[in-house]
């Protein structure tokens, strides 16, 4: 596949904000999240980085509203996130879920078209802005030839960048995706991070990102999080939060860390028992 350069529209930056403050997270008995505090930079890319079941993905569903703090607040703005209504809030941000579900005999096109429910009302119905909003989120994620079909006929992948492309035509100032390269092959991957930066360079868009992928989030990442336990260990630009030590306590993995020669950006280098872990040149 060849990436798109796919036209975005240029809009004044919104500075909203979004902060968890003092934050418990769980489910039934078992607390994931506990007393954390975080503020996300406005206009950057953040990607919330940690091995699995850190709570990573639980603090992205507490942001999001889609998890009830059993302590704490989540601020929008200032306000607290529970206390709005919900279509205000589906104006401000958008969130692609881990496993998101589509109804039965869902077209491509009506599933993306649903990103646009937050800006319909009794008085205000489909427009021709509408119509641009999905067009553009289909050519983005290079979806247009799939539009008239079933997603139940899409493959994982495919399905995917259907997602992705219902959060693009939301057209929000802040965006929640919780592993949203997950089934992509790594072309698609690579343009997907690519046009997500895009919505943050062009528009001024908030992009939060869970991810697994330690190099590819350090390349794309303004902001890395870094959490162990249910609490964030390490914070920052990606050159001061990844070092061997923080890699070691984050994930449990000897590590050489190295500067990737295109982007400039650290690079994990993972040192497994039948390998050599004398230092060479280059690495720190």
């Amino acid at each position: 596949m060849v990436a798109l350069e796919v036209p975005i529209e240029v809009r004044p930056a919104v500075e909203h904000t979004l902060e968890a403050v003092d934050l418990d997270l769980g489910y039934g008995e078992r607390k994931i999240v506990q007393n954390l505090t975080v503020e996300i930079p406005t206009g950057q890319v953040s990607v919330i980085i940690g091995a699995n079941g850190c709570g990573k993905s639980t603090l992205l569903r507490g942001m999001a509203r889609l998890l009830a703090p059993t302590g704490g607040r989540v601020l929008l703005d200032g306000r607290s996130i529970a206390t709005m209504p919900s279509k205000e809030v589906a104006k401000i941000m958008g969130l692609l879920p881990q496993a998101p579900t589509a109804p039965e005999g869902i077209t491509v096109a009506d599933l993306v078209g649903r990103g646009r429910y937050p800006h319909q009302g009794w008085f205000r119905q489909w427009t021709a802005n509408d119509d641009r909003a999905v067009a553009e989120a289909l050519a983005a994620t290079d979806i247009v030839d799939l539009a008239g079909r079933p997603i139940e006929e899409m493959s994982g992948g495919q399905r995917q960048r259907v997602w992705i492309a219902m959060a693009l035509a939301q057209e929000t100032d802040l965006l929640l995706l919780d592993e949203p390269t997950t089934y992509l092959d790594l072309t698609h991957q690579i343009d997907v991070l690519d046009l997500l930066t895009d919505l943050n360079r062009r528009r001024g868009t908030t992009i939060v990102i869970v991810m697994h992928d330690l190099n590819l989030a350090c390349r794309y990442a303004d902001h890395l999080i870094a959490m162990c336990d249910g609490q964030i260990v390490a914070q920052g630009k990606p050159v001061d939060v990844i070092t061997a030590e923080n890699v070691d306590r984050v994930f449990g993995m000897r590590a050489k860390i190295i500067t990737d020669p295109v982007s400039r950006t650290p690079t994990i280098i993972p040192i497994g028992r039948h390998h050599c872990d004398e230092p060479e040149e280059g690495f720190r």
